[in-house]
Order: C-alpha cells, then structure tokens, then sequence
C-alpha cells in the first residue's frame, strides 16, 4: 500500500510544496488543484508539480483557477487556425477573466505574460490530458478514474460532482460549488469526499464532505491530508510556514470541526493538542 497524501490549494506557495514533500518522502501526492495564482511562486510550485507528475509520484487535479487560466490560451489556439477575430475576442475575454481572478500575481512574478508569448512550462501544465477533475482513492492508495467496487473516498477541487442549476455538467460543478450549494448525493461505496476551494478557519466535515482549504497562500497554513482506511477520518497536519495566521479569521466556521497535528516550520518541532 502506497501513501496517498492530499495537497489543497498550493496558490504559488512552492515552499510548502517543498516542506511536505521532505516531510513525506514516500508519498504520493495529489494537488486538489488551483496550484497558481494569488501566492508569490506559481511557476516554481508548476514546475515542482509537473516533475513530480513524471516521476509517477503525483496526481494533479484541476482547480477553478487552472480552469480560467486555461481559457485565453485555449481560444488564442483557435484563432491561430481560424484567424477570426471573434476568436481573438474570446481569448482576449477569457484572459482578462483569469487576470481578474488572480492571474495578475502571475504577470508580476514573470514580469511579462501575454497571450502571443505566453509561458510554455505554464501551457504544459495548464494542458495536461492527466489534469483530472475527479477520483476515488481506495485504501491500498490506488487513485481511479471512476468508482471502484470497493469502499473509497471521492477527492476533487470543489464538490463532488453533481447536475446543478448553475453548472448542468457535473464536472464543472466540481470544481466552483462551495459547502452551501449541495445537496452532494455520493456515488455507492463513497464513504466521504474532500475538497478544497472554500477557504475554512480550520478543516470541518459538513455531512460526508471534508473541507480543507486554510488559505495558505496568506497564512502559511497547509492542511496535509494522509488518507488511510476510507472507513475512517483521514489523518491531519497543518504546516504552518511564512504568513499571516490571523487571516484565517475572515474565513467561516461551519460543520464539525476535525482533529489535526500541528507542525511550525522552520523551528524546532513541537507538539501540540490535536485540534488546537
């Protein structure tokens, strides 16, 4: 059995990308997505990723942020063939979109980014065929495509996927639903899911979905996700590197809040009560 450990929104944060692979050496790793943006190193936390991913030791998901990043590329590519403006327009739309979003931390970090002389180690990441929305982790640490035959936990960006009036195609409901939009019916055998995507004070199950985005792009808070036996509660550690804690308090509270370990980096390590 391998180990699986869960990574949520990374946002450009490649130092504690770094930190949970020297702290989990042996693992494998799976980013619930929205890796760039927002955070100081988009570029080094892709690049780290995407070595990862060819080493067989990580499974990438997408994140809504990938997606938007996604777009202005995506449409530029068909005008490339087509040469019709209105192509250009919707690259053009699109980037703006991504920009709006986050993607301006992006353009500062690289100091120029455009659609015409757009990053080429961001373009591979961004276009990955293996850039999945969705999989079910079982206990032997195997990563599937669909539900298994035996017992796992659904892992994706935002929510499980799910037909909803905002987003008719379930896997773009994965990735922009937050905890208030469900109900988030599970396939058979799932016993819980796990997401990212809405920033929480601290990890919280709210009915079968674990939540567990701390913002760590601004508080240098990790939550490390070891998942085990689907049949109980995953284990916990929220690393806590360079940033701002307090942040977290503009962040909701809701559900069950769930135990953690806390690891200070950068400091000798210390125990402290789990939850606390």
């Amino acid at each position: 059995m391998r180990p699986v450990v869960v990574l949520p929104d990374l946002h450009g944060r490649a130092d504690l990308l770094e930190a949970v692979t020297e702290r989990y050496p042996e693992a494998h790793y799976l980013s619930l997505g929205d890796a760039i943006d927002r955070g100081p190193q988009s570029m080094a936390t892709v690049e780290r990723l995407l070595d990862l991913h060819a080493a067989g030791r990580a499974t990438l998901l997408m994140g809504n942020h990938e997606r938007m990043a996604q777009e202005g590329p995506r449409w530029y590519r068909e005008h490339l063939l087509s040469r019709d403006l209105a192509d250009y327009r919707r690259a053009m739309e699109g980037y703006q979109w991504w920009m709006r979003a986050g993607g301006e931390t992006v353009r500062r970090e690289l100091g120029r980014l455009t659609l015409e002389q757009f990053p080429p180690l961001l373009e591979r990441y961004l276009g990955l065929a293996a850039l999945r929305r969705v999989v079910y982790v079982t206990a032997d640490g195997a990563i599937h495509d669909a539900p298994p035959e035996q017992p796992s936990v659904l892992v994706s960006h935002a929510a499980p996927p799910v037909v909803h009036p905002s987003y008719p195609n379930p896997l773009s409901a994965a990735l922009w639903l937050r905890p208030f939009e469900g109900p988030f019916p599970l396939p058979p055998g799932v016993t819980y899911s796990l997401h990212g995507h809405t920033p929480v004070r601290q990890p919280a199950r709210l009915g079968q979905h674990l939540y567990v985005d701390l913002g760590a792009y601004e508080t240098g808070r990790l939550a490390v996700v070891e998942l085990g036996d689907p049949g109980s509660d995953p284990r916990l550690t929220i690393l806590q590197g360079r940033g701002i804690p307090e942040a977290s308090r503009r962040y909701p509270m809701f559900g069950e809040p769930l135990p953690f370990d806390r690891v200070a980096l950068g400091a000798p390590e210390r125990s402290f009560p789990r939850g606390g």
